[in-house]
């Protein structure tokens, strides 16, 4: 008697693994921004990770526009930052002490709660001042709107944290234009004061003597909006090194 064999079960089909889709770009290759970071004195600031941020501590920025941008020591140019001054002016947590704008780059003393910020104060004023800066840059040319990044480096700060270093930081920051020579061409040689700057808002000029804001700009001139100084430093701390500073001093290339 012959045993009948159980009839062989169909093979199972495997199913088909999911296709994975890619979540990042394939590394290499040509692309914008590919390639090493710049070298030399237009590099941008190394991305090292901001150290912490005390609200007693006043900081020093440097940001740096780029060469499409042209010369922000112009009238259209001055107005497009003053009314980055006026939008960041609205925080609570972040305030401009003083500024002072000059052909490829702008300082800034400022101060903020904390680190944080710092850097949302900060992107606030560069996303306005690039929003104002190509609108003024495109006003009377033909052509679409310049679009694009303005400040495209990651910007420079350093933290003042002794009355030495503020009164080194006032200094350069308000007398900046000195040091780019600015002042030995018509018509800024017959200035006393850098008229693209906070300088005017400073009352503690040396030659100011006992006339208070003795500078005064042309009824046309719009101010930038900084505040007072709120920190020990730059209210009171850095007379500890001297009780004024003159407006003629020239800050050293090295400093």
């Amino acid at each position: 008697m012959k045993v009948r064999k159980p009839p062989a079960k169909p093979a199972r089909k495997r199913r088909a693994e999911p296709e994975q889709l890619s979540l990042f770009k394939k590394r290499g290759g040509k692309r914008r921004g590919a390639g090493r970071p710049p070298n030399g004195a237009r590099a941008g600031s190394p991305h090292k990770e901001r150290l912490y941020l005390h609200a007693r501590y006043p900081v020093h920025v440097v940001l740096r526009a780029v060469s499409a941008v042209g010369s922000l020591r112009r009238r259209r140019a001055y107005q497009a930052i003053r009314e980055a001054t006026l939008t960041t002016a609205r925080r609570e947590d972040f305030r401009i002490v003083h500024l002072s704008i000059q052909r490829t780059h702008v300082h800034l003393l400022v101060e903020a709660r904390d680190k944080a910020a710092l850097a949302s104060g900060m992107q606030g004023f560069q996303i306005s001042a690039a929003k104002h800066l190509n609108a003024a840059i495109s006003k009377g040319r033909p052509g679409p709107r310049r679009r694009g990044a303005v400040f495209p480096d990651r910007y420079h700060a350093e933290i003042i944290t002794t009355p030495r270093q503020a009164r080194h930081a006032l200094r350069y920051v308000l007398s900046n234009w000195r040091k780019h020579r600015e002042d030995r061409a018509a018509p800024m040689n017959a200035w006393s004061i850098d008229w693209f700057s906070s300088a005017a808002m400073f009352p503690d000029w040396t030659e100011y003597g006992d006339d208070g804001f003795l500078w005064r700009g042309p009824t046309t001139y719009d101010p930038l909006q900084v505040f007072r100084p709120q920190t020990w430093l730059l209210a009171e701390g850095w007379r500890r090194h001297g009780a004024t500073i003159s407006c003629r001093d020239v800050p050293s290339a090295s400093s």
